[in-house]
């Protein structure tokens, strides 16, 4: 057979199916369509067991078979990449069948469909936030589930992400010379994050930020932004020791040390 000919049989074959499918999306033969949408199903396409099973709910709502065709169409919309969509439908399968045999599955899924649309740190993070709560949900509704460990272990990569993205926005202040949103967002950051890789650099950024806003301050308000990058500069050498920012902390306490000597001696 030429490889011409296998073309024009193959190209027949799909016009053929083609036109059989829309003969069916056409029908009224309710039972085939459902039969021909769990084919599809089971052989992963996606795209035309999904339009079977949307028009499919309907008419089998409040029968025995409406939960499988609502549980494979949240899954074909899963499948074919719609996050939202699915997200939306899997929740919604916990409500319309809370004693259903896939509630603690769908229940994760529609959490996991938040941690998919969770972008980039530098976005909005209004979905990564939905997604812990989601999870959180979850891990309260099922603490016996074997999919905690999972949950956890992505909480935690969230919650990276929305650490990752209010450090950035401090160092942003910092660049921008404006001293009292960083010590203010630096101060909540270390609150939130106690165990956080930057609180050295928090610390750092909050005791040079002190020292810089005393030496622009009127002579009312140098002694006490000395003070508390003194303050801060003794509590960053007793959590931090032997940290790489420790020579520049160091630094600046021995600038505000001068400083405020010198307020004294000026009857400040």
């Amino acid at each position: 057979m030429s490889r011409l000919l296998a073309l024009f049989i193959l190209a027949g074959l799909i016009s053929t199916s083609c036109d059989d499918y829309n003969k069916l999306l056409k029908s009224s033969n309710y039972e085939l369509k459902l039969k021909r949408a769990n084919e599809y199903f089971e052989k992963k396409n996606y795209i035309r067991a999904s339009q079977l099973y949307e028009e499919l709910i309907p008419f089998v709502k409040g029968t025995e078979r409406s939960e499988g065709v609502y549980y494979n169409y949240t899954w074909s919309e899963y499948n074919l990449g719609d996050y939202i969509l699915s997200q939306y439908h899997f929740k919604n399968y916990t409500r319309q069948f809370p004693n259903g045999s896939h509630v603690e599955e769908c229940y994760y899924m529609n959490a996991y469909c938040y941690y998919l649309n969770s972008p980039n740190y530098k976005l909005d993070q209004t979905n990564t936030r939905s997604a812990i709560k989601e999870f959180q949900s979850f891990i309260d509704q099922f603490p016996e589930s074997r999919r905690i460990d999972t949950s956890n272990i992505l909480i935690d990569q969230l919650r990276g992400k929305i650490e990752h993205k209010d450090y950035e926005i401090i160092r942003q202040y910092y660049r921008l010379e404006d001293w009292k949103a960083c010590i203010t967002a630096a101060k909540n950051y270390l609150k939130e994050y106690p165990s956080s890789r930057y609180n050295e650099e928090m610390y750092y950024m909050i005791i040079n930020s002190y020292y810089l806003l005393a030496v622009d301050s009127i002579s009312s308000k140098k002694e006490e932004r000395i003070n508390s990058a003194i303050e801060n500069y003794q509590k960053f050498v007793d959590l931090y020791p032997t940290s790489s920012y420790l020579s520049r902390a160091e630094s600046i306490y021995k600038s505000s040390q001068k400083l405020k000597d010198n307020l004294s001696k000026n009857g400040f």
